[in-house]
Order: structure tokens, then C-alpha cells, then sequence
């Protein structure tokens, strides 16, 4: 999108990023339906042809998870990297292509010391908003999966507090460290200007 001005690859890439506006609930449903009818078109075509019943290979499954996080988080990558990758400049680009440098050296050399600071900042971000994340995964997990928030739920929802207690200081400590960890390597970059997190 940042090389090829494109009102067409603009469209597409805020239609990717419109997954984080939508519940997870109602993303976990729409992730749900498709999946399902391809599971049940598969194990009836398998039934039909060779006798044997595929089950449910999507539906339920660590994939389907994923797919629903990458859906869901794809906005917060895409948003941090964008901002990134608006201090390479096409001059950037067109200088090391002068010192003969490829596409893909000119990526390593160039580009990505430039935006590592907002690579890490969008792991984190995608880190610590996937382990909160809960009614996508309570709808999609499979059997006998659960994360820490599905954890710290099924405990909190039988009031049983005490046993949920480790699990969401988990959470809360796993949110809070890697932003203060990066608020101190951005406060190191710019000594000038006071960085606070609130």
C-alpha cells in the first residue's frame, strides 16, 4: 500500500483492519457459520464419495482460533507498522536502490532498523490484547483448550475468586510490564520529552 498508491489496495486494507471495531462475540459467530458449512459440505461430499465422515476440520480448532485473532488484532498491526513505515520515505528507498541494493536487501538494511521500534510495539500490543481476548475464544476454543482468560472466567463465573486470582494478576502483570518496558526504551530514544504512562 505505501509503494503503490492504489485506491483499491487503500479499500482493502481498511476493509482487513475493520475486524478489532466488531465484537468478538459477533466476529467469533461470523467466523463460525463459514467454517461450519465447509465442515459439513467436506464430511457430506467424503460420505458421499468414499464412505468416511471428515467430522469437523475447522470448526472448534486451534485454526480457526488463530484465524479469528488474526481477523480481530489485524487492525492493531496494520495501524503501528502504517506509522512506522511513514518515516521511510521513497527517497529511503531510492538511495539504497542507487547503492545497488535489491528490494530485499534495501528491506533489511534499510527499513527495518527504521521501523523496529514499531515492530516490537505491535507484538506487544497484539500480545497482551490476544490473552484478554475472551468471547472469540469461549466461542471458537477447542475441547479441553483454555487460555488465561477463558481460565480466570470459568473460575469467576462459579465465584470461586480465590482460585481465579493468580490467572488475572497473570493478565494484569503480562499487560502492564511490556508497556512499561516500552515506555522506557521510547523515554531512552527521546531523553528530551517526558513519556508517561497513565
Amino acid at each position: 500500500v505505501r509503494m503503490r498508491k492504489s485506491r483499491a489496495l487503500t479499500l482493502l486494507a481498511r476493509f482487513a483492519s475493520l475486524g478489532y471495531a466488531v465484537p468478538g462475540a459477533v466476529l467469533a459467530i461470523g467466523i463460525l457459520f463459514p467454517f461450519g458449512l465447509f465442515d459439513n459440505a467436506l464430511d457430506r461430499f467424503m460420505r458421499d464419495t468414499f464412505g468416511v465422515s471428515t467430522g469437523l476440520l475447522l470448526s472448534g480448532t486451534i485454526a480457526a482460533l488463530l484465524f479469528a485473532y488474526v481477523v480481530r488484532f489485524l487492525a492493531l498491526a496494520y495501524g503501528t507498522l502504517e506509522a512506522g513505515l511513514g518515516r521511510v520515505t521513497p527517497h529511503m528507498d531510492d538511495a539504497a536502490r542507487t547503492l545497488k541494493h535489491g528490494p530485499a536487501k534495501a528491506l533489511i538494511k534499510v527499513n527495518l532498523p527504521i521501523i523496529r521500534g514499531s515492530i516490537m510495539t505491535a507484538a506487544i500490543l497484539i500480545f497482551v490484547d490476544s490473552m484478554k481476548e475472551l468471547p472469540a475464544t469461549l466461542l471458537l476454543r477447542p475441547f479441553n483448550f483454555d487460555t488465561l482468560a477463558t481460565y480466570v472466567y470459568q473460575f469467576a463465573s462459579d465465584e470461586l475468586l480465590e482460585e481465579c486470582a493468580l490467572g488475572a494478576l497473570t493478565i494484569v502483570a503480562a499487560g502492564v510490564i511490556p508497556v512499561i518496558l516500552l515506555t522506557r526504551v521510547m523515554s531512552r530514544r527521546r531523553p528530551d520529552q517526558e513519556i508517561s504512562v497513565v
